[in-house]
């Protein structure tokens, strides 16, 4: 008899939050119970018994119980499983930014024979770094406001959890991928990162647990510092 207990803080409970020692319990292969929350004696999980595609379109939805199941119950977050996914995410989210000025800028219609080898390569390593220095703001001012207006007591592992949950929460920019396929408007990349602005809310609140406003102001000043760096300092449209 085997069980889905995770390491580190453990699962939760996708409707009230609370902790739980195990999601279910497997009989046999393909014979599980769910198992019920102590607190909302709810099921724990139900998402366990879910297609992708159910989970997604929670997660599109903005749904909380979605969150928390990906979160802490599919990514483990608050163990050491998910350091590795918080390093290649990170990475993903940096490249796919970079991807995201580049297409502001037009470098995307820009043909490969009217360039030289090192004028293309110039203009990656300007791209990528406008991409990394608009993070590392973003970053910067996200733990600054989860500190000074959640008023998180300093954690190393608490604001990693921050960070985690900010990041893949904006899932939405691997949208961006399709344009490389086909023609959007412009005006597509201010509804991801508007979409994309409004699933890190919810997932800081669910990670916090602090009141949506609140959670609202810190990635606000989050997004708009990392906007005004790219278009103010470094020229990014």
């Amino acid at each position: 008899m085997g069980d889905a207990q995770a390491a580190g803080e453990g699962p939760r409970c996708v409707g009230c939050g609370g902790r739980v020692k195990t999601l279910f319990v497997q009989y046999s292969p393909g014979n599980i119970r769910l198992m019920k929350c102590d607190n909302c004696k709810a099921v724990a999980d139900p998402y366990i018994e879910c297609e992708f595609m159910i989970i997604l379109i929670d997660l599109v939805l903005h749904k909380t119980r979605a969150y928390r199941h990906v979160l802490f119950n599919k990514l483990s977050m608050g163990s050491s499983v998910d350091k590795g996914i918080l390093y290649r995410s990170t990475l993903i989210h940096i490249a796919l930014d970079a991807f995201r000025i580049s297409f502001s800028k037009g470098n995307r219609a820009d043909g490969a024979s009217s360039r030289s080898i090192f004028s293309t390569i110039s203009n990656c390593t300007e791209v990528i770094g406008d991409a990394l220095l608009g993070n590392i703001i973003f970053m910067i001012i996200l733990l600054l406001g989860v500190r000074f207006i959640l008023k998180l007591s300093f954690d190393v592992i608490r604001y990693r959890d921050v960070l985690f949950a900010v990041i893949i929460s904006s899932y939405f920019k691997l949208f961006l991928f399709t344009m490389m396929v086909w023609e959007f408007p412009s005006s597509v990349i201010f509804i991801v990162e508007m979409f994309v602005l409004s699933s890190n809310v919810v997932a800081l609140r669910v990670v916090s647990q602090f009141p949506k406003a609140h959670c609202f102001a810190v990635c606000l000043v989050a997004h708009a510092a990392k906007y005004l760096t790219q278009r103010w300092i470094l020229g990014t449209p």
